[in-house]
């Protein structure tokens, strides 16, 4: 898949691509737990040169590319905490022929790491100098700016310098009922007047707007806002309330306790991916609020 920005399953029909209705549904799909790092790291081998490279998603930038060879590399393109988590990177990273990208959780020597929004509580200290939660790999074109991304699905070998975190998740294949609201919801569809990508982005920042001060999305309220049809509206709460029943069909298995502000939460969330598209399955009202308003450490 071309290297874009994860979408919210119910975000993505305000333009008119309803290819989520049958993402839903679709038993040949893999899992992965989406662990809430900060930075986001990119490292690998650059087809360009050959050469071991580190960065953060500026590797991909089309104008300004930011790729560091080396540790003077790093100070050239990158500042303060990134800077120094990059030199971290660079010396313990293990070497490797293909191309990364995981969340950074911390260094070692604690039990207990919040490098984002969520607290992460190991059962054991880490030994490691790094932690590292991959997540994707790509493939493809003689530039990173070619380059296609595609879900993680092998487990990395941790070292003793770095150690790689890749909790477990199963997904139920068996999702009829799911499959039985999308149907639905596609008649629904035929009802509604979607916009174009400028206007779908600005109903997006209406509905973040909402997540972030913990209220209802109100159809005739965003419509208004937004000038919109507020049926394309009640398409997207039914879509979300889709995604929202399908954390019934997930399972975990891992030993890593999470919370936020001392209160015991679940991972991030889950990026599923099959025929119909890679979508990220979060708790909006949990998770994705308290990333708004918290504080970062980065």
């Amino acid at each position: 898949m071309k290297n874009t920005h994860l979408e919210h399953p119910e975000d993505s029909i305000l333009n008119g691509d309803l290819s989520v209705l049958d993402w839903f549904s679709e038993q040949d799909s893999t899992i992965s737990v989406k662990i809430d790092g900060a930075p986001a790291i990119v490292w690998g081998r650059n087809p360009a040169n050959g050469k071991f490279f580190v960065g953060t998603k500026s590797v991909f930038n089309k104008v300004k590319i930011k790729i560091a060879h080396n540790h003077a590399e790093i100070d050239q393109f990158y500042q303060g905490k990134v800077a120094d988590v990059l030199h971290l990177c660079f010396d313990n990273l293990p070497r490797t022929n293909c191309i990364y990208q995981g969340d950074f959780i911390g260094a070692g020597g604690s039990y207990t790491y919040r490098p984002n929004t969520i607290t992460y509580t190991f059962p054991e200290m880490i030994e490691q100098d790094l932690i590292i939660a991959p997540h994707t790999i790509y493939s493809g074109g003689d530039d990173l700016r070619e380059v296609s991304a595609a879900p993680l699905l092998q487990k990395l070998k941790s070292t003793n310098y770095c150690l790689f975190v890749q909790p477990n998740a199963y997904l139920n294949p068996h999702r009829e009922d799911l499959e039985d609201v999308c149907k639905f919801a596609k008649q629904m569809s035929t009802l509604c007047e979607f916009v174009s990508d400028k206007k779908a982005s600005q109903i997006k920042k209406e509905i973040n707007a909402c997540i972030r001060e913990q209220r209802v999305v109100n159809e005739d309220e965003i419509a208004e806002k937004c000038d919109c049809d507020k049926n394309l509206i009640r398409l997207w709460k039914l879509v979300k309330s889709i995604k929202d029943d399908m954390f019934m069909y997930i399972f975990e298995k891992g030993d890593i306790e999470c919370s936020i502000n001392g209160v015991d939460s679940f991972h991030e969330g889950h990026v599923i991916t099959n025929k119909y598209g890679m979508f990220k399955v979060v708790d909006r009202e949990t998770f994705s609020h308290a990333n708004f308003v918290m504080p970062k450490n980065w």
